[in-house]
């Protein structure tokens, strides 16, 4: 029988989320004016990326457990996540 799943953590999925729709909103209102640079656009999409992939590789993980992390955890939470294709 498979183990239980840990409960979303629901709070750091909507901060996260928040970031990177507050980046992309960001880089929308900038593109519209017309006055977006190419390295804004990459520096702005890296940034919401990340976020993405946090809020997905950070699901389960306790609040308890993101308040003091590695740097390695921090990189591989901080990558696209593998294994979200298959769901």
């Amino acid at each position: 029988m498979p183990g239980k799943r840990k409960r979303l953590n629901r709070q750091n999925i909507a901060s996260n989320l928040e970031e990177a729709i507050e980046q992309i909103r960001r880089l929308h209102t900038h593109a519209s004016e017309r006055n977006l640079k190419e390295e804004e656009l990459q520096v702005g999409l890296l940034h919401a990326y990340h976020h993405l992939n946090w809020a997905w590789n950070t699901r389960r993980i306790p609040e308890s457990e993101l308040k003091c992390f590695t740097p390695g955890q921090y990189r591989k939470w901080g990558k696209y996540p593998t294994g979200i294709e298959d769901l």
